[in-house]
């Protein structure tokens, strides 16, 4: 199926090679570029995306900044794709809206896997604020998270996982990935950095952490 993308990105062997790839994975798809943010301001206001790529940190206008707008008006995916790998960088990126958020450097088969899900499951869809699975209910608009009928508060870190967990309900999330996507690339941590931070989430969840899984040898899942 042909899509049109926006990728918003002021560094041009980026936009370059990420263009090379995408182009030869499906040459149906129509990426379009943009170089800082007010030229992917313009191209938002005058065209329909079926999802759009930002970088963060941009000339004019900022990724954030960019994303507020979006949001504003539309529901349509939204990937940050940064160096900025700071938690709170992660996290005030989707509380403003963002459906992924992948640090630089990045692989593009990964890239291009995280587009394709995203358009799949966007496709006839509405965008859907509130995460819920069995007992467990995420807001990540506004941050909160009810566990068993009572309003939890999670470390960030521990919302971020839980977060990337309900977002892939009932797949097993190994623990490399967990790693990567909420420490970032460049962190040296271990197995057993993933394992402390989930037996804190379990126990702030109370009796609804038992729904988060161990899979072993792999990572984790959580299911209803």
């Amino acid at each position: 199926m042909a899509y049109r993308i926006l990728l918003v990105e002021d560094d041009s062997s980026i936009r370059e090679v990420i263009s090379d790839y995408f182009s030869g994975k499906d040459e149906d798809t129509a990426l379009i570029m943009a170089a800082d943010g007010g030229e992917g301001l313009e191209l938002i206001g005058s065209g329909v995306f079926d999802l759009i790529m930002l970088d963060v940190m941009l000339p004019n206008i900022d990724g954030f900044s960019l994303c507020r707008e979006i949001r504003r008006k539309s529901d349509v995916p939204v990937l940050f794709l940064t160096a900025r790998a700071r938690e709170e960088d992660v996290l005030y990126g989707y509380e403003l809206g963002c459906d992924d958020y992948i640090v630089k450097p990045f692989s593009l088969a990964e890239l291009y896997a995280k587009v394709q899900a995203l358009l799949k499951r966007s496709k006839g869809m509405v965008l859907k604020k509130e995460l819920v699975c069995g007992k467990i209910r995420l807001d990540p608009i506004t941050l909160t998270v009810i566990s068993d009928g009572r309003e939890v508060e999670l470390a960030p870190k521990e919302f971020a996982i839980l977060k990337y967990l309900m977002e892939h309900k009932n797949w097993a999330v190994d623990r490399d990935t967990l790693l990567s996507r909420i420490w970032g690339y460049d962190y040296f941590g271990n197995d057993r950095t993933v394992d402390n931070h989930i037996k804190k989430l379990r126990r702030s969840l109370g009796s609804a952490g038992d729904q988060i899984k161990t899979v072993i040898k792999k990572g984790y899942k959580i299911t209803d």
